[in-house]
């Protein structure tokens, strides 16, 4: 079991420059391609249109539970146009089990409407145009940008929030505030991958109530180590979504 970080260490995260923290920030995120060099939107899409919808479904559910309703979703309706003339009734019987599921379905349509109204049937590829779409926000944008069309963002989720607030890189908690402070701690090519790595580790090993920091990848980088279960087995029992912990642990300097 590592120990817990000395209170001089905490002092100096506190009082860190600027550019310290870019360089504890860009190391964390090394360390993070190695523990996840898998890191990648955990939705299934095949293109554009199909992760614009499944994000706008992911809201308030999990990517699992939205994967298992889209492959229905998506046969009926594989495009705009067929979205665009569902009934509601048959939207919402397919989408249920996302939770929400009557005010989702009069967003995917309305969503589509649009589409096909105003863009062709195609998804657009600005974040400015994107927005405009019902059931659309900064997230999904960037999701969809960063994903589908090799735009590098931000995808600032509850996963990403947590973990910018516990490192130390933001106080803040609107999303658009916590995308702004991260920015400024990476090079903007790297954005995409950042928000997926940070939203595995967040998913895996440092969750909400009860991160796993004795078996943490970054303990030593983080200032809220000591947090959650310090136990080294222990923690490393609480890993998700297959992830195992290493026999010696991790090896990262």
């Amino acid at each position: 079991m590592k120990s817990l970080i000395p209170a001089r260490k905490r002092r100096q995260f506190a009082q860190e420059t600027r550019l310290a923290k870019v360089r504890r920030a860009r190391k964390i995120d090394r360390i993070l391609a190695r523990v996840f060099p898998n890191a990648r939107a955990e939705l299934d899409f095949t293109n554009p249109f199909e992760l614009l919808i499944a994000t706008v479904l992911s809201a308030q559910t999990t990517d699992v539970r939205v994967n298992q309703v889209t492959p229905e979703l998506f046969a009926r309706y594989p495009g705009a146009h067929e979205l665009a003339v569902a009934t509601r009734e048959d939207v919402e019987a397919i989408i249920r089990p996302t939770g929400f599921f009557r005010s989702k379905a009069a967003n995917v349509i309305a969503l589509a409407i649009q589409l096909v109204e105003r863009h062709g049937g195609e998804v657009p590829r600005t974040q400015k145009e994107l927005v405009k779409l019902p059931g659309v926000g900064v997230k999904t944008a960037n999701v969809v940008l960063g994903n589908a069309f090799d735009t590098p963002g931000l995808t600032v989720d509850t996963h990403v929030g947590r973990l910018a607030r516990r490192m130390g890189f933001t106080t803040n908690t609107d999303p658009l505030k916590v995308e702004a402070d991260l920015q400024d701690l990476y090079d903007p090519r790297d954005l995409t991958l950042v928000s997926h790595r940070l939203i595995f580790m967040g998913r895996r090993i440092c969750h909400a109530r009860r991160p796993a920091c004795g078996a943490c990848p970054i303990a030593n980088l983080c200032p809220s180590y000591g947090e959650g279960e310090l136990d080294e087995q222990t923690a490393a029992s609480l890993f998700a979504y297959g992830l195992t912990y290493p026999e010696g642990g991790w090896d990262f300097d």
